[in-house]
């Protein structure tokens, strides 16, 4: 498995299956292009006896051939199904014939789409886990989809026969810095970690697009390649990405724009009012879908609002709104130039922000405090007169809060008397409207840290650099 990158509690996880006593049933998800059926078929390449993936909006006909026609490939003798309990039956006699006392590996790729309308998959499957598989020692079945809320609902909340038969189950996500950066070192992509932090802010942690970038090129170059010339491929992969993942995805699509239109993040009713999406089951739904397959993050604001507030967290998804959708296809340097924009110090602050909010684990370890029990969130002011926010706060239980900025600069930042009065603002109003007495540590997180000065040495008490933010952990 030298070839895999990252991924260590997964393939832990999975090559822990292969020594239990037990057959397993272990479900992986995550959104489309982030490795599932490479991680899978790489951790498991020498136990693998069958492999079968469902197609994209295919007929039940269409599914049941294709699978008869592969295990026809591995089995001359098997007889071809009309129906899903029979397809499976004839799965179980071509694992009967198997000799090897080793774990058989059964993988099940997009398993919700041959989960079609009327074609009773799920049940045919369900008895081919409980009636057969189940009841052996030596399998391991592996479904897996990018349907993160189909896998959700009918696998691990199953309510019928597969309601606590799953023996693992794998969120797979983004990578993070650290990963990315190894991914970029193993293809022989030299970037600088400000580079590759330029590029996580762009096009986020999903390796499928990571896999694009080739050795030689600058920020600048990969970028005018992959998004702004006319045959490159995240140029039209935003089209493809809902409509691959949710049956009437406009209303995903729709939300997702809604949430890139604003920083700070919406409440359920103002999506409501922005989206024109009808309220109820409709919209809770398609908030669901896209919080469970990564798209926004829900958080509960710090002692403020019982409202939770939605946040557009996929990276490619806003810089395809900001740059890429309205932006005709050239050959020439075109996110040079969109870089001494205005617009361009918006989203950049933005995209860092959204990163560090990613990398909580690692801000905590760069301040010493990951072994101290602690909760973050964000916080605004309710007094109309000062409008105060806190993008970052994290809240200990040694009577400390870090009251956390956020800033994305090309060299160090340097702090100014009307900036420090905005955060000694920031403070009072945070102070007078939570009532606490807990100390605030004011805190910076920059690209290149702060340039040494009376203002850093009077109201900063830590400091971070995007270096902490690479932390292995």
């Amino acid at each position: 498995m030298k070839s895999l990158v990252g991924r260590k509690q997964e393939i832990t996880l999975l090559t822990g299956a292969l020594k239990s006593n037990r057959s397993e049933l272990i479900v992986v998800y995550g959104r489309r292009r982030i490795g599932k059926t490479y991680l899978i078929r790489e951790v498991y390449k020498n136990h693998i006896q069958f492999e079968f993936s469902g197609i994209h909006k295919a007929s039940f006909r269409d599914q049941l051939k294709n699978f008869n026609l592969t295990l026809s490939a591995k089995s001359s003798k098997s007889k071809h199904s009309s129906d899903w309990i029979e397809a499976f039956y004839q799965l179980s006699k071509f694992l009967n014939k198997l000799k090897s006392k080793q774990k058989k590996v059964i993988f099940i790729d997009e398993f919700p789409w041959l989960d079609t309308r009327k074609s009773n998959f799920l049940g045919a499957f369900d008895n081919f886990w409980n009636s057969y598989a189940s009841k052996r020692k030596d399998l391991v079945v592996v479904i897996c989809g990018s349907a993160a809320s189909y896998m959700i609902k009918n696998i691990i909340k199953n309510k019928g026969g597969l309601h606590n038969r799953l023996t693992q189950q794998i969120q797979l996500n983004p990578f993070n810095l650290n990963e990315t950066e190894q991914l970029l070192k193993h293809n022989k992509v030299k970037l600088s970690r400000y580079e590759i932090l330029q590029v996580h802010m762009a096009m986020g942690g999903v390796p499928h697009y990571l896999e694009k970038i080739i050795p030689g090129e600058s920020v600048a170059q990969l970028l005018d390649r992959l998004c702004f010339s006319k045959n490159g491929f995240l140029r039209t992969e935003f089209n493809n990405v809902f409509a691959s993942l949710f049956d009437q995805y406009d209303n995903h699509e729709t939300i997702i724009r809604t949430l890139a239109t604003v920083r700070k993040g919406l409440t359920r009713n103002n999506i409501l009012l922005k989206s024109k999406i009808n309220s109820g089951g409709t919209l809770t739904k398609t908030l669901e879908d896209l919080e469970e397959s990564g798209f926004i993050e829900k958080y509960t604001p710090y002692k403020g609002s019982k409202d939770a507030v939605y946040r557009l967290a996929d990276e490619y998804s806003m810089f395809y709104i900001k740059f890429i959708e309205n932006t005709k296809p050239s050959n020439k340097s075109i996110w040079m130039k969109m870089q001494g924009q205005q617009s361009y110090k918006i989203w950049s602050g933005f995209s860092f922000e959204t990163t560090c909010l990613k990398h909580i684990e690692q801000i905590k370890e760069g301040l010493k405090i990951s072994g101290i029990h602690s909760t973050h969130g964000s916080w605004t002011s309710k007094s109309t007169r000062n409008g105060a926010q806190i993008d970052l706060l994290i809240d200990r239980d040694d009577n400390v809060i870090n009251l956390c900025e956020m800033k994305f600069y090309n060299a160090e930042y340097v702090l100014d008397k009307k900036y420090c009065n905005e955060i000694t603002n920031k403070i009072n109003s945070f102070i007078s409207g939570t009532k606490t007495k807990k100390s605030i540590f004011t805190t910076f997180i920059t690209t290149y840290g702060l340039s040494p000065n009376q203002y850093k040495r009077q109201y900063v008490q830590n400091e971070l650099t995007m270096e902490h933010l690479f932390l292995e952990l």
